[in-house]
Parts: structure tokens; sequence; C-alpha cells
């Protein structure tokens, strides 16, 4: 099956991008089958999706992700029902748990468990959108209807319908996944996953937990492309960006985007880069990262080049490649290269 192409936009930096709707509306004309957008701790991921919505006609609208720890179950289904109607069923729905610092630091949460309350989590939306029966969750993450007797507590919950009949009530769920046993959970319980890092090369990595998945499953892959003569000068910035990563992101025995380069076969490389970006030393760490590594994840290079490499994505298990253009040449640079 071809190669699907999607629009990532991410989140926003410290003011909001100012062509969200014209690179959308291009995006549309040209083929691209998804404008994805994204949450940390600053803009949210579904309010622009409303905004794009309203300028679009056909271009699926989602998100990559949300943050599961930002919102109850409950209240991302309203979201997502709302959504999808306004849409006319254009929602594709991306969940993820975020990592520790922004889960503990910004929702005030604590992170423990996060396959168990990913689990509960999607059950309770998945309720709520089929709009079967009265929604409950027996805990112990999320406990609907509020218990009688807990702290707090008036004893007046019931369990309840969302008023609203959802356009849909299947809409699609996608899990943003790292570990094996989340990817695993993706391919059991959702419609799709987010990859953070995937090679075309060493499949073998995910192969296990996603041979299961059913028919129709999405694999959808957030690619960092550097269209360049420059080899050396692309591939550095996708190394900034894995050193960050790789190096700075959770505490020296936990980091899940270093043990996924680990899985990746580059656990000395992964050692070294978290060692150096530690101690201060972010130029070198920059320095550390195997020119290998950056050519198994990404795309860098001249056109020709990069489209060598796509045979290799043709092949693979991935069935859509999310891309961030950051001028509307790239949007049509992307599109010759894996719509043709």
């Amino acid at each position: 099956m071809a190669l699907k192409l999607g629009l990532m936009t991410g989140y926003w930096g410290a003011q909001p991008p100012k062509n969200l709707i014209d690179l959308a509306q291009r995006a549309e004309s040209l083929g691209y089958c998804g404008f994805f957008t994204a949450e940390a701790y600053g803009s949210d991921a579904l309010t622009p999706l409303a905004w794009v919505g309203a300028h679009t006609k056909k271009i699926k609208l989602g998100t990559a992700i949300v943050q599961i720890s930002a919102r109850t179950p409950t209240a991302t289904a309203m979201h997502a029902l709302t959504l999808d109607h306004l849409s006319e069923g254009r929602l594709i729905l991306g969940l993820g748990v975020s990592g520790p610092q922004v889960v503990e630091g910004w929702y005030g949460q604590p992170f423990a468990k996060p396959l168990a309350r990913t689990r509960e989590y999607i059950d309770i939306v998945r309720q709520v959108l089929a709009r079967k029966h009265p929604v409950t969750g027996a805990g112990p993450h999320y406990t609907i209807p509020y218990p009688g007797d807990a702290p707090g507590s008036w004893g007046l919950g019931k369990p309840l319908k969302p008023i609203t009949h959802p356009l849909r009530p299947d809409i699609p769920i996608y899990l943003g996944a790292e570990g094996p046993k989340n990817v695993a959970m993706a391919a059991e319980i959702c419609d799709g996953w987010f990859p953070l890092y995937y090679s075309p090369d060493r499949e073998e990595v995910y192969a296990e937990a996603i041979a299961d998945r059913p028919d129709g499953f999405e694999i959808m892959y957030p690619m960092q492309v550097q269209i360049t003569d420059d080899l050396d000068s692309g591939r550095l910035e996708i190394k900034k960006n894995l050193a960050l990563y790789v190096g700075g992101m959770g505490a020296k025995d936990r980091n899940f985007h270093n043990e996924l380069v680990v899985r990746l076969g580059y656990g000395e490389a992964a050692a070294k880069i978290q060692d150096l970006y530690l101690e201060g030393k972010k130029a070198q760490a920059v320095a550390a990262v195997p020119d290998e590594l950056v050519d198994d994840i990404a795309l860098v290079g001249p056109k020709d080049r990069i489209k060598q490499r796509l045979a290799a994505w043709d092949d693979s298990a991935v069935t859509s490649l999310l891309v961030w253009p950051k001028t509307n040449e790239d949007l049509y640079t992307f599109a010759e290269l894996v719509l043709g």
C-alpha cells in the first residue's frame, strides 16, 4: 500500500504560527491525508483543529497527541464528539501519557502506572462515544461516578450518558507510544499508533509488539525531514533534537527516549550522549549522535537521496509519514516526493 502523507504542526512556541490556515488549505489541495497538532505545556492540541476545520473541507483533523493527564477521559470524549460533529466526521483522536516531567510538573499528577491509566482512559472514552449505556469506571485511576463514601463526596453522583449523540461512535483512537508494552497495547485496543523513532531497517524492534495489530491499523510516523545538498548540516539539525531527547529528557536512570535508542541498537552512543548532555556539554552531545542513527529514523539530503530512501519506507509497516514543512515550497516538495 502506498504511503500517505500528513501535515504535522506540533505545539506552538512563544507565539502562534501565522500561516496555519494557509498551510492546511494547501495541504488539503495537494492530497495530504491529515492535519495534526500536539500539546506540551503551552498551546493545547484541540482548539487549533476547530479553527482549521472551519477553513477546510476534507482533510482529516488529528491530535498527535492529546495528553491524558490534561483532561478527564469524559472531558476528552466531549471534545472529540464535538469536533467530530463540527468537522463532519474528520477527527482522529491521538492520545498519549506524555512524560513524568510534564505530568507531575505541569499537571500536578502522579506519573505511576502509565499503561494501566491509559487502558482505563481509552475504555471510558470509548464508552462515551459508543453511548450504549451510562458511563462507568471501576478505577483505580478513573472512578466514575465518584464514590459516595469518598472524601468530599455528596453521594449524588450517578452514571450518565452523553446528552449529545456522537456523529461516529467509532472515532478512531491512536496512541503515541514508545515502550514495547505500550506499543502492544496500542495494537490491541487502538486504531493506530504514533511512533517516536522508527527505522524501516530495524523493524524487528517493534515486530513482536505490533504482530497482532488488526487489519486497517495505521502507523503514522512523525518524520523529520531535511532537504538539503549539505548532508552534514542537514544531519546536524536532527542531531540537535536527538541529543535533547536522548540526553536531556527525563532522569539519567529513566529516560524513555534513551531506552528506545538503545533498543534501536545504539546503546553505546545513547549512554555517551546522555553523559555529555547531563554534564552540560551539549555541543559534544550533539556531535556524539551517529550519522547512522539520523539516517535510520529521518530523511536527510538532496531530493534524489530522499527519494531513494523512501523506497525502504514504502516497504515498511508504516502507513503514513507526518512531516513539518517550514515553507510552502517544502509542502509541495514533500507531496512530490511521497505522493508523486
